[in-house]
């Protein structure tokens, strides 16, 4: 069972806003003891709602759940003794400081070690902790732009930004990945270690098709200039996602389309305009329902562009059951199943005094546990 995979492990959640939360959400829900130590104003992401108002955006629930939440100021005397007390009973550390923040603060790598030899320290941050840009404020955007994706996604006349935020969650996978390492690696050998994890290096770790071919902006293979792989309007004002590379799935769209001339023209050089222009018009002549009709029983790589209301009803996303409707918030469980069994829906997050929590996890170490 997934909730069995890391029962007994203590995660101590520093991290704000959305790639910390979420990657320590992915290890709440393999089954770790996840306490997300907050700041007397509680984590930004509270109040993180695009009119403003208070309190109004699911957001921070959405991400905090299955986690336990604790108030640690970590600037006064008090935080800092129970603070301590929960690097000690700790297996894991994430944090999302700028660099130097958690030193100033008095939790520098000596620190942490003299605390917990044991202890897996993920720091994640924009740019990582060395290098010019450490300290460079920063968001998903320009993460994105920096390590060359968004240079090659959009149109031709311009870039588009993509969503949902595509560093923010390569930078938490990549988090979940090297803790799920480390945790292996101390089992295997003993010892602790440091983690410097970022979100720009985790998204230009995805970047070697670019780098080593960097197509031209809406005029590639796989960014806009390919006939076969393409999106296209319909009649009734809606989109399709058509991706027929392989030649047998080529020729299964044109077939079912009543182009079989099209066939020989898929290794057009590209951009290919006039052979997408074509493709365009005929899909515009019928209804988004239509070509559901006519190309999802051809085997083509084809699927509707589906607005979010309509992703639930998906049959394929709805006999998976990963969809859930909570209280504020569409949630989706964790993206496996373990022996055929699926995720559990995630319990909501629930608030406690942090001295309860260091006690229960000394408790916990002194006993053998984890």
């Amino acid at each position: 069972m997934l909730k069995s995979f890391l029962d007994g492990i203590r995660v101590l959640d520093c991290s704000q806003y959305l790639p910390g939360p979420f990657a320590t959400r992915l290890l709440a829900d393999m089954g770790a003891d996840v306490v997300k130590v907050e700041p007397p104003g509680g984590d930004p992401a509270r109040n993180l709602d695009p009119e403003g108002k208070d309190g109004a955006y699911p957001y921070y629930d959405m991400l905090n759940a299955g986690k336990t939440v604790v108030t640690v100021d970590l600037k006064g005397d008090d935080g800092h003794a129970v603070f301590e007390r929960l690097v000690a009973g700790a297996d894991v550390l994430m944090e999302s400081f700028r660099p130097g923040v958690l030193d100033r603060l008095g939790f520098g790598e000596e620190r942490l070690n003299a605390l917990n030899p044991n202890l897996i320290h993920c720091a994640l941050s924009g740019f990582g902790q060395t290098g010019p840009f450490r300290l460079a404020s920063g968001h998903d955007v320009n993460y994105v732009s920096m390590t060359g994706g968004l240079s090659a996604s959009g149109v031709a006349e311009r870039p588009v930004i993509p969503f949902p935020p595509l560093a923010d969650h390569a930078g938490a996978m990549q988090a979940v990945i090297t803790i799920l390492g480390a945790l292996v690696g101390r089992g295997l050998h003993g010892g602790g270690a440091y983690l410097d994890v970022s979100l720009s290096e985790s998204l230009l770790s995805w970047q070697d098709l670019g780098l080593s071919l960097p197509p031209p902006r809406g005029e590639g293979l796989l960014n806009g200039g390919c006939a076969c792989y393409q999106i296209y309007r319909t009649a009734d004002d809606r989109f399709v996602s058509v991706s027929p590379l392989e030649p047998k799935f080529w020729a299964n769209f044109c077939n079912a389309v009543g182009r079989p001339e099209w066939i020989p023209r898929q290794y057009e050089p590209l951009p290919q305009t006039a052979l997408i222009a074509e493709v365009a018009d005929l899909m515009a002549t019928r209804s988004r329902d239509d070509w559901d009709a006519v190309l999802i029983p051809a085997d083509c790589c084809y699927q509707a562009v589906l607005d979010y209301a309509e992703v639930a009803e998906h049959p394929q996303i709805k006999a998976r059951g990963l969809v859930v409707p909570r209280d504020k918030y569409i949630e989706v469980l964790f993206p496996a199943m373990v022996d055929g069994v699926g995720p559990e829906p995630r319990p909501p997050l629930r608030q406690a005094e942090a001295e309860d929590v260091a006690a229960a996890w000394s408790e916990a170490r002194r006993s053998g546990a984890a």
